[in-house]
């Protein structure tokens, strides 16, 4: 019994090592302040908590982005009304600057699934990876039903080009919209 109890702080201490060194390092390479950060990442948060506190918002359809105070919803909806509570409700948060939605129509019979979804965004950024011109780790990366959605701020306008670019070269993917952003 106390074997199972070493090995399951061991593997516990080593997760949240792990996931803190990918933290440390995003906040290393980030163009923002710690401080801006943090403020972003409290928006994102309250966000977050409206979201969940709502009846009509369904949580897991909506992925919530903050770059200094301006907010990015990216996601699905069933209704109209849902995808204007959401953008009221984050508007409302403080701190907020500005709000910008992307949302499609959920699809009932959309060929382009979750699986779909996973493999276009790892091959666009895996193509980010590998251009040692582009900081990829400053670039999210979302998919929705086959398009593809960057996000982030990054160092010049060259990179949010090439960055376009190289997801518009992988097959399957229906469309690119980039909310991509230079740090000023």
């Amino acid at each position: 019994m106390q074997r199972y109890f070493w090995g399951f702080y061991i593997i516990l201490i080593l997760g949240i090592l792990m996931s803190g060194c990918t933290t440390i390092y995003k906040s290393a390479v980030d163009e923002r302040s710690v401080g801006e950060q943090y403020d972003d990442q409290k928006i994102t948060m309250a966000i977050r908590k409206k979201f969940s506190d709502d009846e009509k918002i369904k949580y897991f359809d909506i992925s919530t982005y903050c770059y200094n105070g301006h907010v990015y919803l990216v996601g699905e909806y069933d209704t109209a009304d849902q995808k204007n509570q959401a953008v009221k409700l984050a508007g409302k948060v403080e701190g907020v600057k500005s709000v910008t939605d992307y949302f499609l129509p959920k699809k009932e019979d959309d060929t382009c699934g979750t699986t779909a979804n996973l493999k276009l965004s790892t091959k666009v950024k895996t193509k980010l990876i590998g251009d040692k011109d582009i900081s990829s780790t400053k670039i999210e990366v979302k998919a929705l039903q086959c398009n593809i959605i960057l996000l982030g701020l990054v160092g010049s306008a060259d990179e949010i080009k090439k960055a376009i670019s190289h997801a518009k070269t992988v097959e399957g993917i229906r469309s690119v919209k980039s909310f991509l952003r230079t740090q000023k």
